[in-house]
């Protein structure tokens, strides 16, 4: 299963930097349009909401093992719940940050 992975990885790498050749030659110089606008907010959607996926899915993570070892260990439940409140300001930066990155480049 893994050679066959990598060779679908492979092959699909060839194809993506076959592209390029296949490119249609550039327009007249008298009309510079810019048609890729609609492109790059389609791409900046699609990368930001993988962004906030990763990042829901990583503070859900992070809120079912905190109220685990609060269960567990009741005496640490306040220490838990600093780190849990810690790393969730840190997740939800990272998706801020990709938002910025997406208004920017957009």
């Amino acid at each position: 299963m893994r050679k066959l992975n990598l060779l679908f990885f492979a092959i699909v790498g060839v194809l993506m930097s076959a592209m390029p050749a296949m490119a249609q030659a550039a327009a007249a110089a008298d009309h510079p349009a810019d048609n890729s606008v609609g492109l790059k907010a389609i791409a900046a959607g699609i990368g930001f909401a993988i962004a906030v996926f990763g990042g829901a899915l990583g503070q859900s993570r992070i809120g079912a093992a905190a109220c685990e070892g609060a269960a567990r260990n009741p005496g640490a439940a306040a220490k838990i719940q600093t780190m849990m409140i810690l790393g969730l300001a840190l997740i939800e930066s990272l998706v801020l940050f990709a938002l910025v990155i997406v208004c920017v480049k957009t």
